[in-house]
């Protein structure tokens, strides 16, 4: 079999000729045994026990993730509702406050620029993007938004993401009130004095929190849950393999300039209103192919045996190529490997017979429904 340990989520990103960058956290995770990698522009924990163990124990009870390197950002200014709603799909004027959706970064032929998360607070618009791709963002961003509206990059705040089954009882025992927040619901709490922005959302399909607190103060907050039982610290690498079983794309992986928003399965992310009355950078393409279908589309892929595919693999049906395999390892929680990949749309129905040539051979693999292991979000019941 290959290498359950091997993760795709530490190919290049472009970043390369840039002197890396540390995170507030950097030497906790040194003192805890963490290897190193550089991901995104930073020198990132990849493990400290073992992707395999990080993953399984995350999946059962609670890991703490360091994501600092994300960036964080605070719109304010006159006007900002519309000139946000220009830019993005997301219906931000009735966002309430509290509340957070998923929406896109697209640049003007539709392609992805970047995925994000964008909730209100009291007083700003609060967006998260990908730490990769943050300073081009906010470049964008700046081109596209009126003089009036202000971005701040938040880069005094460190990011924490606390998931797991057990994530909820080991943070309200530290930030009571917490367990009252459901899925995709934000709000303000405070930890020793300090202020915490805390989101009920995550990256690995499991029910967890996201926590933005000062970056002096990451350390001290790390500790405390990591002194609780049901807390350890896990590395980018079983981030990577959550995500990839939770079905969750990679920006840079599996959505890039070139992908576009139906195809990829993110059209949720945009709602009716705006699909019908547009003006959002981008609009042209979604609703062609909302309308037409898209070409190529995101697919999962069930692969048999036990050596995985990795990214850019080529995907064949017979002897035509009909896509390429952009995220691929070995799925702890299945005991065997699984790929995502762009297929052709003729070929993306589930249960589709596919090969995917590893190695220089061929193995035989099917098209999967995502995700491959069930969302454990808290959700609201209606």
């Amino acid at each position: 079999m290959g290498d359950p340990g091997k993760t795709d989520v530490v190919a290049e990103d472009g970043l390369a000729d840039l002197p890396l960058q540390q995170l507030p956290l950097d030497g906790w995770h040194r003192a805890r045994g963490a290897r190193m990698v550089g991901f995104a522009g930073y020198e990132m924990p990849i493990q400290y026990e073992g992707i395999m163990a990080e993953h399984l124990w995350t999946r059962a009870h609670a890991g703490l993730f360091d994501v600092s390197h994300m960036g964080q950002l605070s719109f304010t200014g006159e006007g900002v509702d519309a000139a946000l709603e220009a830019m993005i799909p997301a219906a931000i004027a009735t966002l309430e406050a509290g509340r957070q959706r998923y929406s896109l970064l697209l640049d003007e032929q539709g392609g992805i620029l970047d995925d994000l998360m964008v909730a209100r607070r009291p007083d700003d618009i609060y967006m998260v993007v990908n730490g990769a791709t943050k300073y081009d963002d906010i470049a964008w961003m700046l081109d596209q938004l009126p003089d009036e509206v202000t971005i701040n990059l938040m880069d005094e705040q460190a990011l924490l993401a606390l998931q797991g089954p057990e994530a909820e009882g080991a943070l309200a025992r530290i930030v009571p009130g917490v367990e009252r927040l459901f899925f995709m619901q934000a709000a303000a709490f405070a930890w020793n004095g300090h202020a915490l922005w805390i989101s009920r959302t995550g990256y690995t399909g499991e029910d967890g929190f996201e926590i933005s607190l000062p970056a002096q103060v990451a350390a001290a907050f790390a500790d405390a849950l990591c002194a609780m039982d049901e807390v350890k610290p896990i590395g980018l690498g079983a981030r990577d393999s959550l995500r990839l079983e939770a079905g969750l794309p990679l920006y840079g992986h599996d959505l890039t300039p070139e992908t576009g928003v139906v195809g990829a399965g993110l059209a949720f992310a945009i709602p009716k209103s705006r699909r019908e009355q547009g003006g959002y950078v981008g609009h042209d393409r979604v609703a062609r192919e909302l309308a037409e279908g898209a070409r190529l589309r995101r697919v999962g892929l069930a692969i048999e045996g036990r050596l995985p595919a990795r990214e850019g693999a080529p995907v064949f049906a017979g002897a035509e190529q009909v896509g390429t395999v952009t995220s691929g390892g070995f799925a702890p929680s299945l005991n065997a490997p699984i790929a995502m990949g762009w297929i052709d749309a003729a070929h993306a129905a589930i249960g589709t017979p596919l090969e995917i040539e590893v190695r220089g051979k061929r193995i035989a693999a099917h098209v999967a429904p995502m995700p491959f292991v069930p969302h454990r979000y808290h959700r609201q019941k209606n």
